[in-house]
């Protein structure tokens, strides 16, 4: 961590004309973005075995229908045709799992004390009036909701609850074009889950509140990204196809 973090310090020494006080927050940011455009070939690979399963969906479907009761020969069934059509089981989800590691690494960058055994400095910066060592809690103590510090905040939750409805909003504008068959072994389930997950986006406005505000910067910034990425990459696949094929 001490090397990302000595690659934020540079990036803010680079901004500071721009952004002065508030550089290492725009730094924050901006190696945030970074570090998205890095990973981004790996979400486009997710996509791709997402999209590849999503076309399997109506084989897999009569599989289900044909070997329901034989969760053997079910099993067996699903391997042969992925075989078949050349489609890994995880091509969708393990170029996802590959990014945790950066992302966890960036978190414990921006949220932790100490780094290296020394206290970490980004957090010794300010954003506008707001300390990024500081959460909402201490903007609420030291000037209220309408303070400086807590403008700040109102404005990081304006953006997480604008994200989350978008999210929210294109979820289920592609559930309703394309539902899951509440029929179908298992969907019932997964069309609970379905209503459920575009619900958690507005959880981040929690998490935004509790963690230091370097933290609730880099979250903000990712989760936004991780929208527009979304909304791209998978403009022309319904989301709740995609869940019933990733299951």
């Amino acid at each position: 961590m001490s090397v990302f973090a000595s690659l934020v310090a540079h990036l803010a020494d680079l901004l500071q004309p721009l952004f002065h006080a508030s550089a290492t927050a725009a730094a924050i940011i901006l190696f945030t973005a970074l570090v998205r455009l890095a990973v981004h070939p790996l979400s486009r690979a997710a996509a791709r075995g997402q999209k590849a399963k999503a076309r399997l969906s109506p084989q897999i479907a009569e599989l289900r229908k044909k070997h329901g009761k034989n969760p053997d020969r079910m099993q067996k069934a699903l391997m042969e045709l992925h075989a078949k059509e050349k489609v890994s089981p995880l091509s969708g989800c393990l170029p996802s799992l590959l990014q945790l590691p950066a992302f966890f690494l960036m978190y414990h960058l921006f949220s932790s004390g100490r780094i290296g055994g020394q206290p970490n400095e980004l957090l010794s910066h300010t954003l506008f009036a707001a300390p990024l060592g500081d959460r909402w809690s201490d903007a609420l103590a030291h000037g209220g909701v309408f303070g400086g510090a807590g403008l700040v905040y109102i404005a990081l939750f304006a953006i997480v609850a604008a994200v989350a409805t978008f999210n929210y909003r294109r979820t289920k504008l592609q559930m309703a074009a394309a539902p899951l068959p509440d029929q179908a072994p298992g969907m019932g389930a997964m069309a609970a889950m379905t209503k459920v997950m575009p619900l958690l986006s507005f959880a981040t406005l929690l998490t935004v509140a509790w963690v230091p505000l370097a933290a609730a910067l880099y979250i903000v910034t990712s989760t936004t990204w991780t929208a527009v990425e979304r909304a791209f990459l998978y403009r022309d696949m319904p989301t709740a196809g995609a869940l019933a094929t990733a299951a």
